[in-house]
């Protein structure tokens, strides 16, 4: 009798696939804190610890890791993942850390540099790594910082995190005015039209 090889449905992908990521997470962080690099997380992780906070139910997954890092510890950065299983490259011009020598770009631990733009033409330059505090068992950007960086890029996805965090409360009406008038006006557009 042949073996029996059976496929998960689309749900149970999609929650290996979320519990990956969250794994990915904590094993690159742990190092970065064990090696003593300043770091901190960004992107769609540091949305779902922020909105996580006030409504669980809110939550969304991502399928990478985004950290937040000094370029002058890149090096640093290089010799505390790779003992953990992390390989470095470039893709595209991104710095990023595979999960391992078959890992996917998609799937990886993705750096932005402190105080750089991300894209040439940004609106605003990244954070430092100070600009953080601990959150879930890793450092995480503050709010503020957050919001500016998704205001900076405003893709789609960008703006759907934004609409996370104005849905919980997270932001409010007084939050344009802490920004420049560029990025005060995007936040003004959200704020005005959460549902589109």
């Amino acid at each position: 009798m042949a073996d029996l090889v059976v496929t998960p449905f689309g749900w149970e992908r999609a929650a290996l696939a979320a519990e990956q990521v969250r794994e990915r997470l904590k094993r690159s962080t742990a190092a970065l804190e064990q090696a003593g690099v300043p770091y901190a997380v960004v992107g769609g992780n540091a949305v779902a610890e922020w909105v996580g906070r006030v409504d669980d139910d809110a939550v969304r997954n991502t399928r990478d890791v985004d950290i937040l890092i000094r370029r002058s510890d890149l090096p640093a950065a290089k010799a505390a993942l790779e003992p953990a299983g992390f390989v470095y490259c470039q893709s595209f011009g991104v710095d990023m850390f595979l999960d391992g020598p078959a890992g996917r770009p998609t799937s990886a631990v993705h750096l932005l540099f402190a105080g750089e733009p991300v894209r040439t033409g940004d609106q605003a330059n990244t954070p430092d790594v100070n600009d953080s505090e601990q959150g879930g068992g890793f450092r995480v950007v503050s709010l503020l910082a957050l919001v500016q960086m998704k205001l900076t890029s405003f893709r789609l996805k960008d703006r759907v995190h934004l609409l996370d965090l104005i849905g919980v409360g997270q932001i409010d009406a007084t939050w344009p005015a802490r920004f420049p008038p560029v990025l005060g006006a995007r936040l003004q557009e959200l704020l005005d039209n959460p549902n589109g």
